[in-house]
């Protein structure tokens, strides 16, 4: 071979070795920034590209993937002096490969620093109260500082969380007998209100129940003076009835009331708790006479109407009961 030779081949690899270095591949969530003579004039976006070879070259190669930056655990004093330790997880995203790439130096402990300076920042502001019952406010207020400082360099943090707060063991334990305290109150407070409650229904209970049996004798008593007012009424048509007869001439009517008077009276004599004997003369011939006098009335209503005859008193020698003895007469 001759020098000819040797020239063809080695412009042969020269235009191989060019062709290459114009041609840049860039992976899918990556961008690649482009610097001419040392100054950055564009960004790669993925896929193939060309650039001018021995001019352009490829400056950083930044990852616009969401990412995720641990933050370490560190001491936070709080408002009210008590000593916390927390520790967080941020995410963040390349918006601009060129101002990440060009704006700030080592990115990722930039974004560290600024992320724990925050948290003391805010978590400091806060009572110790605040800050356990509050996370979702904390990790908004620091989504919106970091964000909002980073956006400069051209990130977007996405989110900040708060991962763990431990508090001292002497603290929890105080705060532990605070709220069983707190639990105990409230249980003898809701023990209290429930016992009161029942006092209130046994009440209303008693309220309702002394309301209903009023009602009921205010019924029966009601019930009772109609029926007294019905057997009056009763009574005096009864009555009316008799004396319309008597008005009429009809002494049989005379007779069967004083017959029907006579012998309750005589019942309730007899029917007396306190008198085992009785002692009393009465007419025979006037209760027989009575009952004649009945017996013809009940004829005359359902009979054939014929009056009867007149009955002839039958005499008796008067009934005496045996002699009292001496306990009886005294």
């Amino acid at each position: 071979m001759g020098g000819l030779d040797y020239a063809v081949i080695a412009l042969v690899v020269l235009v191989f070795l060019t062709l290459f270095a114009g041609i840049k591949t860039v992976p899918q969530g990556y961008r690649y920034t482009i610097e001419r003579f040392g100054r950055y004039i564009k960004t790669l976006d993925p896929g193939l590209n060309f650039i001018i070879p021995y001019f352009d070259r490829i400056g950083a190669k930044m990852n616009v993937m969401e990412q995720v930056l641990d933050v370490p655990t560190q001491e936070v004093i709080t408002k009210d002096n008590a000593s916390v330790s927390a520790d967080a997880v941020a995410f963040y995203q390349v918006l601009n490969p060129a101002q990440a790439a060009y704006q700030v130096a080592n990115l990722e402990n930039a974004l560290l620093n600024l992320t724990m300076t925050n948290i003391r920042s805010v978590m400091g502001s806060m009572d110790l109260y605040e800050l356990l019952s509050n996370r979702d406010t904390i990790n908004d207020r620091l989504l919106r500082v970091v964000d909002e400082a980073a956006n400069p360099w051209g990130i977007k943090i996405t989110r900040v969380e708060i991962k763990d707060i431990a508090p001292p063991t002497d603290l929890v334990e105080a705060m532990a007998r605070q709220m069983k305290a707190e639990r105990e109150k409230r249980a003898q407070v809701l023990e209290a209100e429930g016992a009161r409650n029942a006092q209130i229904l046994r009440a209303e209970g008693a309220k309702q129940s002394a309301i209903l049996e009023a009602e009921g004798q205010r019924e029966a008593a009601y019930r009772e003076a109609e029926a007294r007012e019905r057997l009056a009424e009763a009574e005096a048509k009864a009555t009316r009835m008799v004396s319309e007869a008597i008005a009429a001439g009809d002494v049989q009517a005379i007779n069967y009331f004083v017959a029907q008077k006579y012998t309750e009276a005589l019942a309730s004599i007899g029917t007396a708790n306190n008198q085992k004997i009785v002692l009393m003369p009465m007419e025979a011939s006037s209760l027989i006479g009575s009952l004649g006098g009945i017996g013809a009335i009940a004829r005359e209503v359902f009979g054939d109407g014929q009056p009867p005859a007149p009955s002839r008193p039958r005499q008796s020698t008067p009934r005496t009961g045996p002699a009292p003895g001496p306990a009886e007469n005294a």
